[in-house]
């Protein structure tokens, strides 16, 4: 199923926050968010599929050297916690 974009309607007209959906192809736009009831329009965003040959590979792409040269921190499920697996964020994070 398609992931949609969707951005906050402020009074004034202009956009706030932006929510990410998981809908079927054919399922209406929201107009309002289904659960904090705020009105929001559908973005319109370009699509992303990885491809299966070259540099692209998906495993690449998300292998801890990448997203690290990226510019993202990335966590490890762990028992105390989501450790840290590449970047620069805090070493742990542990819920309260």
């Amino acid at each position: 199923m398609p992931l949609y974009v969707y951005e906050e309607l402020l009074p004034d007209g202009t956009a706030g926050r932006v929510f990410e959906f998981i809908q079927g192809i054919h399922d209406a736009a929201y107009a309002q968010h289904p659960e904090l009831g705020v009105p929001m329009r559908r973005k319109v965003t370009s699509t992303w599929a990885p491809k299966k040959f070259g540099k692209h590979d998906p495993k690449e792409q998300l292998s801890d050297k990448n997203l690290e040269g990226l510019g993202f921190t990335k966590y490890v499920k762990g028992k105390n916690g989501y450790e840290k697996a590449a970047g620069d964020g805090p070493d742990m994070i542990k819920r309260p």
